[in-house]
C-alpha cells in the first residue's frame, strides 16, 4: 500500500511540474488544461479528509447565512429612517438659588470675649443661604418620537410626570420648541406631548404582536440625557414581562408595575425612556421605559400596540380615555386551578381582594352581567392567558367598543355582550 501511495505522490509531483512547465510558458488550449484539472483532482480526491459534507449535499440555491454587509446595511437604514422623528426632551425647574450669606458664628458670646475671636471686626464668615431666588434650571432629560407631522409626541408618564416642570423638545435638527403635556395614561407609562410645528417627520409604528424571540431590536434616544440619538442593537429576548419600575425622574421618585412589557437586551441608558424600539425595517415596536438595575442589558420596552389607542384617543378627544371593564380577576395558572379544582387552567377568575369587589357596581361588567367566580376565557375571540391579560386585552380596545366575553360559569359556557365605558378617575 506504501510503495503504491508513493508511485501515485510521484505521478502527481511530476504532473504539477508539467502543470509549471505549462503555466511558465505557452498558454495551454483550453480543453488540455481543463482535463489537466480534472486529471489533478481526481488524483487528490482519494486522499482529502474532511468532517464537512460534500458540496453537492447543499443545495445551491439556499444559502448558509445572511452577509453580514446586509444585516449591517439593514440597521442603518432603519436608524436613518427613525432618526428625523426621535426627539429629546429637556425637564427644567425652578430651583432655589442657594448664596454665600455672611454670618458671625461668635455672635452668641458676650461682647467682651467676641474680641479675642476677631469680634466684628475680624475675618468675614459665610455660610449658604436660601435668599427666595430662584433660576430655570435643567434636571432631567428623556427621549420621545413624533407621531404627528403637527407635533404630537409619544414619551413615557415617568418622564414627564412633574406638574410644576417645563419641558422643552429638542428635535434632531437641533431646534428647541416649547412642549405642552396633553395627557398621561392612568394605567401605562405613556404620555402625549405637543409642540406648535408642522411638517415634521414621522415614525412608522409597526406591529408588536408580531414580534419573536431572537429577532433584531434598535434602541434610539437621549442616552444619560446628553448623547441625543444614541443607537443601541441586540435582540428582542423576552415577551409578556411584568416590571415594576422606579428612580428618580425630575426630582421625584416614580413606582410602577407594568404588565405584558417587551424585554430586550439592546442597551437601554439613562435618558433613552420614551425613545423608540425600532424592528429592521424601521419601524416602531415599543417605547422604551426601564432597565433592570443590577443586570447586564435587561431592559424593557412597552409594546407599540398598547399605545395606538392612547394616541388615536389624544387626536379624536384631546385627552387619553382609557377602556374600562369594572373587574378584579386572578390570572389562572394550572397550579392555580389545579388547587382550586377549577375547569380551566387560563383565563381570568373574577374575584374580589381587599381593594375592592369581584364586580364594581353600575360598571359595564356589572350591567353585562358577570358574576364573582366567573372565569373570563376569551375577548372577541382573544384567547385570555399568560401571554395575554385580561387588562392588556382590554386595553387594546377604545371606550364605547362593544366585545363578547367567553365567560365559564361553573363549567358551563356563556357568551356575554359587554359595552366598554371610560375608566373613573382614580381607579
Amino acid at each position: 500500500m506504501d510503495s503504491e501511495r508513493k508511485k501515485t505522490l510521484a505521478v502527481i509531483g511530476a504532473a504539477l511540474l508539467v502543470g509549471l512547465f505549462l503555466g511558465a510558458g505557452v498558454e495551454a488550449p483550453t480543453a488540455h488544461a481543463n482535463a489537466f484539472t480534472d486529471f489533478l483532482n481526481n488524483l487528490v480526491a482519494p486522499f482529502s479528509v474532511s468532517n464537512k459534507p460534500a458540496a453537492s449535499s447543499v443545495s445551491s440555491t439556499t444559502p448558509l447565512y445572511q452577509p453580514v454587509v446586509s444585516y449591517e446595511q439593514a440597521v442603518v437604514d432603519s436608524v436613518k429612517k427613525a432618526t428625523p422623528a426621535v426627539v429629546s426632551i429637556v425637564i427644567s425647574k425652578n430651583v432655589p438659588v442657594v448664596e454665600q450669606c455672611p454670618y458671625n458664628p461668635f455672635g452668641n458670646l458676650p461682647p467682651e470675649f467676641q474680641q479675642f475671636f476677631g469680634g466684628t471686626g475680624g475675618a468675614t464668615f459665610t455660610q449658604p443661604c436660601d435668599t427666595g431666588k430662584t433660576q430655570l434650571q435643567q434636571v432631567g432629560g428623556g427621549s420621545g418620537f413624533i407621531v404627528s407631522p403637527d407635533g404630537l409626541i409619544l414619551t413615557n408618564k415617568h418622564v414627564v410626570s412633574d406638574t410644576n416642570a417645563s419641558y422643552t423638545v429638542i428635535t434632531n435638527d437641533g431646534t428647541k420648541y416649547p412642549a405642552k403635556v396633553l395627557a398621561r395614561d392612568p394605567n401605562q407609562d405613556l404620555a402625549v406631548v405637543k409642540i406648535d410645528a408642522v411638517g415634521l417627520p414621522t415614525v412608522t409604528l409597526g406591529d408588536s404582536d408580531s414580534l419573536e424571540l431572537g429577532q433584531t431590536a434598535i434602541a434610539i434616544g437621549n442616552a444619560l440625557g446628553q448623547f441625543s440619538n444614541t443607537v443601541s442593537v441586540g435582540v428582542i429576548s423576552g415577551l409578556s414581562r411584568t416590571v415594576t419600575a422606579q428612580g428618580p425622574v425630575g426630582g421625584g421618585q416614580n413606582q410602577e408595575t407594568i404588565q405584558g412589557v417587551i424585554q430586550t437586551d439592546a442597551a437601554i441608558n439613562p435618558g433613552n425612556s420614551g425613545g423608540p424600539l425600532l424592528n429592521l425595517r424601521g419601524e416602531v415596536v415599543g417605547i422604551d421605559t426601564a432597565v433592570a438595575s443590577g443586570a447586564q442589558n435587561i431592559g424593557f420596552a412597552i409594546p407599540i400596540n398598547r399605545a395606538k389607542h392612547d394616541i388615536a384617543s389624544v387626536e379624536s378627544s384631546g385627552s387619553i380615555e382609557t377602556p374600562y371593564l369594572g373587574v378584579r380577576y386572578l390570572e389562572l395558572t394550572p397550579s392555580i386551578a389545579k388547587a382550586q379544582n377549577l375547569p380551566v387552567t387560563e383565563g381570568a377568575l373574577v374575584r374580589g381582594s381587599a381593594a375592592g369587589p369581584a364586580v364594581e357596581p353600575n360598571s359595564p361588567a356589572a350591567q353585562a352581567g358577570i358574576q364573582a367566580e366567573d372565569i373570563i376565557t376569551q375577548v372577541d375571540g382573544q384567547v385570555i392567558d399568560e401571554n395575554h391579560l385580561l387588562g392588556d386585552v382590554i386595553a387594546e380596545h377604545n371606550v364605547g367598543d362593544r366585545v363578547a366575553l367567553t365567560v365559564n360559569r361553573g363549567g358551563k359556557i356563556i357568551t356575554l355582550q359587554v359595552a366598554l365605558g371610560k375608566r373613573p378617575a382614580g381607579t
